[in-house]
């Protein structure tokens, strides 16, 4: 009976201060089941490019530029861009240089009919692209840091492409979905900051709670089971007994 009066005094007052979390847990991660990966990405709104072959003819010379401009670069990368061949230079602190590869210079400023006509020519569907809105700094939505430039088109989804003011390549999709998505993932992790971090102090009491609850939903349900157990065997037991009984009456 202690055993009993333990987990039912558990199971109720932990519930009420985890129970609402369980319930977000759950739905969350059926949110999260239900809808593929590839569509909370928004890849199945991306038109693919085919790849294009690098004109080593139309490079400077990487030892040129770095020396021009007095960089030593960690890593270096020679890529195609819907602008241009680019070489792109990972310093040992900052962000990456973008470059120009047949200059050596930066890009042209990305203007804004250019950054719409490119997001429409890799944006799959018949939706129209709206205006492009340049962000001095790139929304937390994007995980990124650095100005970009934001096309909306006018799909159910409310599809967002992010595109580099420098190379003019869509960095970075978000819509309606991944949003629903995110807001289920911060839920799940209970970091409502930045969806990051779920290594909390927070989302583990939430966890070690649960548990709690759990377990002592599992030992009152093997207590009810045993419980039931006894009565049926009982009610079993009886009904040989009154047969005969009956039958032994003249």
């Amino acid at each position: 009976m202690k055993l009993l009066r333990l987990s039912t005094q558990l199971h109720k007052w932990i519930a009420l201060l985890v129970g609402l979390q369980i319930l977000f847990w759950v739905g969350g991660g059926l949110v999260m089941t239900a809808i593929p990966i590839e569509t909370v990405r928004g890849e199945h709104r991306v038109r693919t490019a085919p790849p294009q072959a690098l004109d080593l003819t139309r490079v400077r010379a990487l030892d040129e530029i770095v020396a021009e401009r007095r960089l030593t670069p960690t890593r270096a990368e020679l890529k195609s861009t819907p602008r241009g061949q680019a070489w792109v230079l990972t310093l040992p602190a900052g962000a990456p240089v973008i470059l120009e590869a047949r200059t050596g210079r930066p890009f042209a400023p990305l203007e804004a009919d250019e950054a719409r006509r490119l997001a429409a020519t890799l944006y799959r569907g018949e939706a129209r692209a709206g205006a492009a809105r340049r962000l001095d700094d790139a929304s937390a939505e994007t995980g990124r840091e650095g100005p970009l430039w934001r096309v909306e088109f006018e799909d159910r989804e409310r599809t967002r492409f992010y595109v580099s003011p420098d190379t003019g390549e869509v960095v970075t999709r978000r819509s309606g979905i991944w949003r629903l998505y995110d807001f289920f993932w911060r839920l799940h992790i209970l970091d409502f900051k930045t969806g990051e971090n779920f290594n909390h102090p927070l989302l583990i009491v939430a966890s070690g709670l649960s548990l709690v609850v759990v377990l002592s939903g599992v030992v009152l349900l093997w207590i009810r089971l045993e419980r039931d157990l006894i009565q049926w065997r009982a009610r079993r037991g009886a009904k040989p007994r009154r047969a005969r009984g009956r039958l032994s009456e003249p």
